[in-house]
């Protein structure tokens, strides 16, 4: 228990060291989705601040929680608290998540972050999405790494802007 531990703070710190501050949507085919919106014109009404959610069919405690940039174009600060499955072992993450941020665009979250970006099978893989309303989020997040058999599986979400 101790050694999976140490492994994903080990694969949590080798995971900040990623340059892109943003995730990318991507396409079907894995490409980075193409897109000529700016920033300023892809603008959201996302409520700014930090948000604390629960998963409706996860296990008991088990949240997520995140950060909606001032612009309210970014979802930083993602961190999965909880209990999730890694080599068939119910394990439990005291606090993980992406050193990249996940774009809003008209108040909607969908995007993909592995980090490290090219770590291949040991790479932590973030998929988060989402819809804002108000003071109100909901979608649904995974987390994987697949060499080591660990998986949250599909988990359906929702947060209060706090």
């Amino acid at each position: 228990m101790k050694i999976v531990i140490l492994l994903f703070q080990s694969l949590a710190l080798l995971a900040c060291s990623g340059n892109d501050p943003v995730a990318t949507p991507k396409e079907a085919d894995g490409n980075t989705a193409a897109t000529t919106e700016t920033l300023a014109t892809a603008s959201s009404d996302a409520g700014r601040g930090h948000y604390e959610g629960v998963f409706s069919n996860g296990m008991k405690e088990t949240f997520l929680s995140f950060d909606v940039s001032k612009d309210g174009n970014e979802v930083r600060n993602l961190t999965f608290k909880g209990w999730w499955y890694c080599d068939r072992r119910l394990t439990q993450e005291r606090g993980i998540g992406p050193q990249k941020g996940f774009a809003i665009r008209a108040n909607k979250v969908d995007g993909v972050v592995s980090e490290p970006e090219n770590g291949g099978a040991s790479a932590v893989r973030f998929e988060l999405h989402g819809t804002f309303s108000g003071n109100k989020a909901s979608g649904t997040f995974r987390m994987n790494i697949n060499g080591l058999g660990c998986d949250t599986y599909v988990l359906n979400w929702t947060a209060n802007r706090k």
